[in-house]
This record gives C-alpha cells, structure tokens and sequence, in this order.
C-alpha cells in the first residue's frame, strides 16, 4: 500500500518514482540528497528523517548510492558501453553492459537496439552508426516502460562504435606435409574451441611457426573450420611477437594515421605568446631511469608570507598537450581512440607520436618547453591554503631518477645532484614531510602491493622479475601530483566547467558483508551496518602486519574495492578519501588529462586549445571510452607478462616453484608463482582422492579429513603443462596446504570435485 505524501517527509516510492523522472528528464544529472530535499521542499530538522529513508533504501538495495549520489538500483547511466550480443524475433540487435555484477545485480539487463530511420536494409543512411553481433559499443540507453514481461527493459541507440565483431582470429600457423595448413588460436577462449584449417593457396607468404591474423571462412561439414590467411606477423618466437599478440588480441591501434603523423610533423615549438615566463625558477624532472618523456616538474620554496609560518609554496609544472594537439584534429582523433599510452616489456604504445611525446612534450632538461603550472600554497602541516593556474614556459634544470635523488637527500649526491642538493632537493623533501603529515590526517587506504617489473635480455627473451624498492623520492612525486590533481577539479568546479573526474567508488554492500564473513573466520570483527571509510580498512591491515593472516586480507581487502573509472560525474575517491579528484598530470599519456587541460584553458581564458562547447551527453561518452580503453590496456599489459613468462617456464617442465594461492573456486586453484609473479592454475581433480568442499567465506578447498587449501596460502608446486601462446600454465601440488578444522557437521558437507592421481 503506497504511503501517503505529506509536504515535509516523501515516501519510499516518491523518492523512486523522483529518481526514475530524473534520470528520463536531465540523463546524466547528478541527484543527491540535496536535490531530492529540494525537490519535496524538504527543510532544517526533516532533512534527517531524508537521510534515514535514503540509507534503509540503500540498505534495502532498492537504490544504490555513491558517495552523495543516488540512484534506483542496478539503473544503467544513460550512456554505457555494451556488448551487441544477439537478435531478437523480429531482428533487432540485442545488446548487454560490459560492466555488470550480476552476484550484486542479478541478471545483466538487455537493451534493444533501435536502428532509427538512418538505417534501411542493413545500409547506413543518415550519420547514425549501424552495429551488429559481436560489436562493442557505446549506447544511449532509457528504460523502456511499454516494455512486456520477458521483453529488453531498455532501448537504446548507437553513439559511437568502438570494434567491429571478431571474425579474424590471431594464431600461429603450422605447415603440412601436404602444404596445407593449421592454426593454433592464441586466445585462451578461442583455444579451447579448436584448431582453424588453412588451404594452401590460402596461406600467402606464411611460414611455419609464423604468427599469422586470418579470417575465419566458415564450417565445414567434417573436420576443423576453414581461415583465411589475412596478415603475417612473422616469427612467434621474434622479441616482438609477444606484445603484438597483445596489441592485435585487444585491437589496440598502434599505427598513427598518415595524417595525424603529419600534423604532428608540422608541429613548431611554442613561443612566449600568451605565457608567463617562468624559465628561471630551477623545476626538476624526478622520473624512473628508463623514462622516454616527461611530462612533469617539480619546485619547493618556503613560504614567507606572514600568515603562513614554516609553510611551502609547491609548484608542479605539466607538459602543454593541449596547445599542440587541438580538439577535433587528426592528432586529437587518434589520442581519443587510443586513450592512454599502453607499455609492455619490450615496447611502448603511445597516445601521441613521438614528436609530440618525446620531443615537443616531453620536459627536457635545459631546453625550454610549454607547460600548465599550478602554484600551491601549504601550510607546515601539508594542508593546502590556495593555488593558481598559469600557462608558462618552462625550463627544466635537471632529468633525475628517483634513485638519483634519494641517494642524493641519504648523504651520496653525484656530479648532477650535488650542486642542486641544498636550494632544490632539500626544500621538497621537507615539503614532502609536510604532505606526509597531512596525508596521515587524511588516511587513504594503504594496501602492501608491491609492484613487480620484467626485466628482458638484450635479445628480447625474459630474464627475471623485480620488486623495486619503494622510495620516498616517489611517495614525493605522488604527493605533490595528487595534491595538483585535487586544484585542478576544485578550480573547474569552482568555475563551473564541466570536467572528466576520476572517481573511486566506495566497495558495495555485498563485498562489505563478504569481507565481514571473512573476517570473522580468522577472529577480526567488522561492526555491521558501519559506514566503511578507508581509514576503518587500514585498522584492519595494520592489526594483522606481519601476522600469518597478513596476505590474505591486503588480498581480500583489494578485492572487495570497487574499480576506478573516469566519469564526468563526480563522487568522489574512496581509495584516496578525496571529495573530489581529477587526472591533470599526464596528459602526454592520458587523454582524461587532456580533457582536464582543455577545460582549465577554458574556464581560466588561457588561450588556445581550449575545451570546445559540448554536450554533457558526449563528455559522458569520452569518459566511458577512455575507462574502457584503461581496461583494455591493462589486459593487455597483464597478458603479454604471462606469455612472456611462460615463454621461459616452457623447457621447466616438471620443476618445483615456491607459490601463493591468488584465487579459490569450486574447481581448483589458482596460484602465483613467488619468484616470477607468474600466475597458473591447479585443478581440483589433482588434489588427492578426497573429496574437496569449497567454501566462500574462508575462500578455501577443505576435504572430509580437514585438509585445506586456502587464499594466500603458501604452497609447492610442480609445473606440469605450459602454453606459452596462450600465456597459460597448469601446476600440481606438491607441498603446503593446512590440516584445518573439517566441517561441524559432516552432513552438510558439500562434495566439491574429486580428487585423484595426476596423469603425470
């Protein structure tokens, strides 16, 4: 029975009927508690019992809320990037959310495809896109209400298509005796559905062993489908082969068009028109050994301002992108096509040519450069006062590495560091131990991740795997890069410019509870119903440092965060426990950062190459294109370590490496190797010939007998099969594992997979 609506307190269903009309009416506004006060003229003392609905509504899971926005539950945004997945009777395309937690949300939702009138028999007409089966796209999405039961719940209509149906398949070619040929899918998934068969006057210039794209033809009535040899990528043992498969599994362009090559080209360096001159003031590039640009300098000063006793004024110093490649040029096409630059071992693929990267960008050492600068005003205790944004010329004094400057600040300077030591180096650290403190004050979440770094020999093949130390010299640089990020969305909002933000959500409700049931299997409570900040994470990581619950729960923990994105929304960064954030610094590398560029020339009339006038509906696909190509780089960068790793294990078979488990499920393990990070997998059938019962809460295999195997654990294991072209390995248990507490009572023990004797 709906409640009735008095003037004051709106009931449940206003509040969601308020936000379905919204969302329908403005698309992409954001609606917060504010709003929906504002709305029923909710006021003073009511707004509280406000608040109290809208978190039973949250709790209920009847809307989700993030940060200070809210929405119904498990609603698309108004654009999403989708998967055109099929057609319905009357052939239409059907289309699913590439994002979509259905343990959290249940069942993704369809959307049908309109075609509109741009479309007629398949044939574009007008300047609509036309998509179809297996294409990836963004889509402007609405609820459909005249929908049936059974029928899409929502429409939608092409914006913008983002990679055509995989008909071509990447693999390696093997030759015949008879001169025809197969090919070996590289693609995990694709692997697993058989070889593709070649005719010989279909192979081209192909050779044995070649990584070669081919399109697959059709199905024949007996044997294996037949491909097409379309591109040959010569030798899949060459030092490149294994990022190409990377670039062409993921269709990450890595070849500029001729055009953006040429403008890039045309390209003079900037002068002095509309800038201030700011090549006196001794910045620093600080930047890993190997660095290839650098889009980022540094300065310290004390403040001696009277109102700011033993306070800094902190100056970070970013590369112009923005005043060499313009909205809507060649150059501006391929960076937002690419969306940020991808780097794998042996190569990088950048967002922008080398010209503009390396050369005409990138802040080189005693050479004069356009740059973005942010002066910052810090209190003694990090806490930032003020900030400016000018457009300067530049000139960096000196190219350091971290190491170079830590060494410098720990009493060993050299030759470059030396004379730079006491008026540079010394004033940021000590600005640096300001931010520190109110970094502390602050308490992002602070998991133990190192991070692991492949180093290859001189003929490409993998040599070993790496854990850099961490140093204050790059906690330095991620202060004062974040604290420019932090001006840089405060001023555009202060401007009201639109913006792409970076957000991180706070972790969904489902995770919390999953956590809290973890945690309690090894005795740490988590109070129900509190509202987690990070700083209520990090107490839990601190109570089990150097405990042998330690892993487990840095692992856990990351595991239950949401994922960042970029979203001309803003709620906020969970991770770094800011209100508001915005990716500034790298725009060589980073398109959002461009964009952030772009709009502070705007919002601040700083010249050329300022934001054009748009939408909020296309700043929202940008943002939903540049999150995907993010993600895509990651795979990416994620699958070339494997292949390359596995590579090196091939000829291994049968020895013995020190392991963590990283995942547990129903059928086994998956594990990653301590030395190398590589990552394989342990089928439960290999286990033993116990029955394994598997049990979500503690994440671990455990038999009738109380054996148990569980995430984080520290086990042996034996390499049993490699596939160096899938990047993927199979290992059996050879040691480790915990004889555990087997289950209360042996009647609800759920039989997992059967174990038995490996086949080696």
């Amino acid at each position: 029975m709906t409640t009735k609506k008095t003037p004051q307190q709106p009931s449940r269903e206003d509040i969601l009927a308020f936000l379905q009309r919204e969302r329908e009416a403005t698309g992409a506004r954001k609606i917060g508690v504010r709003e929906i006060a504002r709305a029923f003229g909710v006021k003073g003392e009511d707004r509280v019992a406000l608040k109290r609905m809208i978190a039973t509504l949250a709790d209920e899971g009847a809307i989700e809320k993030r940060g200070r926005r809210v929405n119904k539950k498990g609603a698309l945004p108004p654009v999403v990037l989708v998967d055109i997945t099929g057609r319905d009777r009357d052939g239409e395309l059907i289309a699913t959310p590439v994002e979509w937690d259905e343990d959290e949300l249940g069942p993704a939702p369809r959307i049908l495809i309109r075609s509109g009138r741009g479309v007629a028999f398949g044939k574009k007409l007008s300047g609509e896109p036309v998509g179809g089966v297996g294409d990836r796209a963004l889509v402007r999405a609405e609820p459909d209400h005249d929908a049936e039961a059974g029928e899409p719940p929502y429409t939608g209509r092409v914006v913008k298509l983002l990679s055509r149906a995989r008909n071509r398949v990447l693999g390696v070619l093997k030759i015949e005796p008879n001169g025809n040929g197969r090919i070996l899918p590289i693609d995990k998934k694709q692997a697993g559905r058989g070889e593709l068969s070649v005719a010989s006057a279909d192979i081209g210039e192909g050779k044995d062993g070649d990584l070669v794209s081919v399109d697959v033809a059709g199905k024949t009535r007996f044997g294996a489908p037949r491909a097409r040899v379309r591109e040959t990528l010569g030798s899949v043992t060459s030092e490149k082969a294994v990022s190409l498969i990377a670039l062409r599994a993921h269709d990450i362009p890595d070849v500029f068009r001729p055009e953006a090559i040429s403008e890039a080209e045309r390209a003079k360096p900037a002068t002095m028109h509309g800038r201030e001159d700011w090549r006196d003031l001794a910045l620093v590039t600080i930047d890993p050994p190997d660095a290839k640009d650098h889009d980022d300098a540094v300065h310290a000063a004390p403040d001696l301002a009277p109102d700011n006793d033993g306070g800094f004024i902190l100056t970070v110093a970013i590369a112009d992108v923005a005043h060499y490649v313009k909205p809507h040029s060649p150059l501006d096409k391929d960076a937002v096509e690419r969306g940020n630059s991808v780097y794998f071992p042996d190569r990088v693929v950048p967002m922008l040519p080398e010209r503009i990267s390396n050369d005409l960008c990138s802040l080189r050492e005693n050479e004069d450069r356009p740059a973005m600068a942010v002066r910052m005003r810090v209190t003694s205790k990090g806490r930032k006062i003020g900030h400016s944004f000018h457009r300067v010329m530049m000139r960096s004094r000196a190219k350091l590495s971290y190491q170079q400057a830590q060494a410098a600040i720990d009493g060993a300077p050299d030759q470059k560091t030396k004379p730079l030591l006491e008026n540079v180096l010394r004033p940021l650290y000590a600005a640096h131990e300001a931010l520190q403190h109110a970094r502390n004050l602050r308490a992002p979440l602070d998991l133990d991740l190192p991070e692991r770094k492949i180093l290859l020999k001189p003929d490409g093949g993998f040599d070993r795997v790496v854990i850099p130390p961490r140093l204050d010299a790059h906690r330095l640089i991620e202060e004062f890069m974040i604290l420019a990020n932090v001006a840089a969305a405060e001023t555009l909002e202060e401007h009201r410019q639109q913006l792409i933000y970076r957000a991180h959500d706070e972790p969904s409700k489902e995770k919390v509870t999953a956590l809290g049931e973890f945690l309690a299997t090894i005795g740490v409570k988590l109070a129900k119903g509190q509202v987690l900040k990070p700083e209520h994470f990090n107490v839990i990581l601190a109570r089990v440092k150097g405990l042998e619950h330690e892993n487990i729960v840095n692992e856990i923990i990351l595991r239950t965060q949401a994922q960042a994105e970029y979203t001309h929304e803003n709620y906020g960064h969970f991770g770094l426990n800011l209100r508001r954030y915005a990716h500034f610094t790298s725009p060589i590398r980073r398109y959002a950062d461009l964009i952030v560029h772009r709009a502070l020339v705007r919002a601040l009339k700083l010249g050329d190459g300022a934001l054009p006038e748009m939408p909020v509906g296309e700043l929202a696909e940008i943002a939903a294109r540049i999150s995907a190509a993010e993600r895509r780089a990651m795979a990416a960068e994620r699958e070339t370590v494997d292949r390359l790793i596995a590579h090196y294990l091939a000829d291994q078979l049968g020895a013995r490496f020190g392991a963590r488990i990283s995942g547990v499920t129903k059928s086994g393990l998956f594990v990653r190797l301590i030395e190398t990070g590589a990552d394989g997998f342990v089928p439960a059938a290999t286990l033993g010939r116990e029955y394994y019962s598997y049990d979500e809460a503690s994440h671990s295999l455990t038999s009738r007998s109380g054996m148990s195997y569980r995430l984080a654990d520290i086990i042996e294991v034996r390499l049993v099969e490699a596939a160096p072209i899938a990047g993927a390995l199979r290992f059996e248990v050879v040691g480790g594992g915990e004889r555990r507490t087997p289950p209360r009572n042996p009647k609800s023990f759920k039989p997992g997979p059967r174990g038995g004797r490996s086949k080696r």
